[in-house]
């Protein structure tokens, strides 16, 4: 079995498709298949290429058994409109021929978050003459319409691709039950959509360790409750009401931590500083292999999305980081991920967009710390149990398996 894979962010990289595609790949090489992944050069979010890397036409290395093509792209930050579209449309014109040069898979999957990359995906198939499969992260255009973003006629740009990519994919795996729910509303063949749900590589979170150091090293004071936000700043986030949280418990022992970077980072970073919120930090962007240490520093872990009704229909892969961890939630996310969340006994669920319902949650919290312990105890059960990115990888590697059986197959 071999799988193409064309994705537009992978490690070093670390946000939520890049740690996703990753962990999945592992998996699948460790089955006996063998992956290829078409990526660009790491410069998320910040547009800056990481360092040890070069935006050339193309280079390959080899990770953790995963062979990874790196081709050239308009590399810019993420944030501008006309500029990230053409970063966007540089990677779907670089990584089509690019597909085409590399051994004949078995079937190819592009990701949704980039609608250009799936659709790039797609042509490469075709090209192919192999099945493709399209791993539904993102709905588009809602995706933008939720944040207030895109014109009409980008927008509607973006409806028409959608639509293209749902009825050419072989295969569509979902990563919420609520996105295979809009699907079939929509008329999609409900036989071909299958439900693969985010995960976490739960030993890894298991070994977060040094708490104290690790404390001391971000300049946090033995007696403070961390609450820790890590992940990306941007416009779906709606991180402003974190900053209103943390000027109502300003002079309480509850520091708020900022983890990762995004469109919104410096913006915030200046408003906290203009509000004189002390009891706020940012770290800036860190290596993935330190979340663990990270989480293990925090006594509260922030999740939180704008309040708006696509986000109901979403599942930020966070949640489940949190829970391997064993730190309990605030969690500002309505819908399937609430429940998820609810069902585990793994936090506290806030109203989006609440800044006193997320200070009370803090306080809550840190006023009970046995109440704090029970939920990170519930949510690490519930990561071991229904969460493990071993099971989820080797559920979507079916798909992709059965996606090649039937092409196979005589017509």
């Amino acid at each position: 079995m071999n799988v193409l894979f064309l994705v537009d962010n992978f490690p070093p990289e670390s946000n939520a498709l890049a740690v996703r595609t990753f962990e999945h790949a592992r998996v699948w090489v460790g089955r006996g298949a063998g992956v290829t992944v078409i990526t660009g050069v790491p410069n998320s979010p910040s547009g800056r290429v990481y360092p040890g890397y070069r935006n050339r036409l193309r280079s390959v290395e080899v990770m953790d058994g995963i062979r990874v093509v790196r081709v050239w792209t308009f590399v810019t930050a993420n944030r501008g409109t006309v500029r990230r579209s053409l970063d966007y449309l540089s990677f779907m014109l670089a990584s089509v021929p690019a597909a085409v040069a590399e051994r004949p898979p078995d079937v190819v999957v592009g990701s949704s978050p980039q609608l250009l990359a799936a659709l790039g995906a797609s042509w490469a198939a075709r090209l192919r003459r192999v099945p493709f499969v399209l791993e539904l992260r993102d709905l588009w255009p809602e995706s933008l319409e939720a944040v207030g973003a895109g014109s009409r006629a980008m927008n509607l740009g973006l409806a028409r691709v959608a639509a293209v990519l749902y009825r050419r994919a072989s295969r569509i795996v979902c990563v919420t039950e609520s996105f295979r729910r809009i699907l079939v509303e929509r008329g999609v063949d409900p036989r071909k959509i299958a439900v693969v749900r985010n995960g976490v590589d739960v030993e890894l979170f298991a070994r977060g360790d040094a708490r104290d150091l690790t404390r001391a090293s971000l300049g946090v004071g033995n007696d403070e409750f961390v609450v820790s936000y890590l992940g990306t700043m941007g416009m779906a986030h709606g991180l402003e009401v974190v900053l209103d949280a943390a000027a109502a418990t300003l002079h309480e022992p509850i520091r708020y931590l900022f983890v990762g970077d995004g469109a919104r980072a410096a913006d915030l970073r200046e408003l906290a500083t203009r509000r004189g919120l002390t009891n706020v930090t940012f770290v800036g962007r860190v290596p993935r292999e330190r979340i663990p240490a990270l989480l293990a520093a925090s006594d509260a872990v922030l999740v939180h999305l704008r309040d708006a009704p696509l986000f109901e229909t979403v599942i930020p892969s966070k949640i489940f980081e949190a829970m391997a961890a064993g730190r309990p939630l605030i969690h500002g996310v309505r819908g399937e991920s609430a429940e998820i969340v609810e069902a585990a006994g793994a936090g506290i669920t806030v109203a989006p967009g609440s800044a006193g319902e997320i200070a009370a949650a803090a306080r809550r919290l840190r006023q009970d710390p046995d109440l704090a312990r029970g939920m990170g105890r519930s949510g690490r059960l519930a990561a071991e149990r229904e969460f493990d990115r071993r099971e989820a990888a080797l559920r979507m590697l079916s798909v992709l398996e059965e996606a090649a059986r039937e092409a196979r197959r005589p017509r």
